[in-house]
């Protein structure tokens, strides 16, 4: 795949600037934008790894590993200094020793890849276009790698957790090959990664009729209360 043939590119990539503890990188309004995307309704975002001096691939894969369903934040850069929020939405665990994990049937094709910044989503192409094949590969998952998404690879990040790529391929508009989700130019130009996190996600359980019932008379009678009645 013609990532493979680009991944030797990163050889000559800068460290991984510093990064200790969280560094903010989902607040409300982005977790709600990937709700919308994921369309599963309100999701609780657990902060499973944050990349920090000197981590590497194995440092992700033992945070992430066999841990479900997860996003993947980056905050990147080029050389001009501008920046953006990309990731994307795995549905299956990682693993270092799979290899690809493949998605023959459209019911599996749920991962994205998305630009934050720019508030665009990338769905894996369907079984419907010309080339059936185009949107198989989901993931790739190796422990010499970060988490990579699609064969172009269409949003990759290398072992040392301090470089990015995509070339466009497996995820979105056919007719958009080669160009980054980055910052939508063509070619596979390397980008800076200035923090990484990785989340899982659950469900946020609903509250039973009758306890949203007794809250609403609780709130009813709060009300009154201060208003003297």
């Amino acid at each position: 795949m013609k990532f493979l043939f680009i991944s030797a590119a990163l050889a000559c990539t800068c460290s991984l600037a510093a990064a200790q503890g969280s560094t903010g990188l989902l607040d409300p309004f982005r977790e709600a934008q990937l709700e919308s995307w994921l369309g599963a309704g309100n999701q609780n975002f657990t902060e499973i790894f944050s990349a920090t001096r000197g981590a590497s691939s194995l440092d992700f894969h033992a945070a992430a590993d066999g841990k479900g369903a997860t996003f993947a934040l980056l905050q990147v850069s080029d050389p001009a200094g501008a920046s953006w929020l990309v990731g994307a939405y795995n549905p299956q665990s990682w693993s270092s020793t799979d290899g690809w994990h493949l998605t023959p049937t459209d019911a599996e094709r749920t991962a994205f890849v998305f630009n934050l910044t720019d508030s665009v989503v990338y769905r894996q192409v369907p079984t419907t276009y010309m080339f059936p094949s185009q949107g198989l590969h989901q993931t790739y998952n190796a422990s010499k790698v970060g988490p990579v998404f699609g064969s172009g690879a269409d949003l990759y990040v290398n072992d040392k957790l301090d470089t990015a790529f995509s070339w466009q391929l497996s995820y979105g508009d056919p007719a958009d090959e080669g160009k980054s989700i980055i910052d939508r130019s063509l070619g596979a130009q390397l980008f800076h990664i200035d923090a990484f996190q990785m989340y899982t996600l659950s469900p946020v359980p609903e509250l039973p009729a009758p306890a949203m019932f007794a809250a609403g008379l609780g709130l009813f009678a709060l009300l009154r209360r201060k208003r003297g009645v």
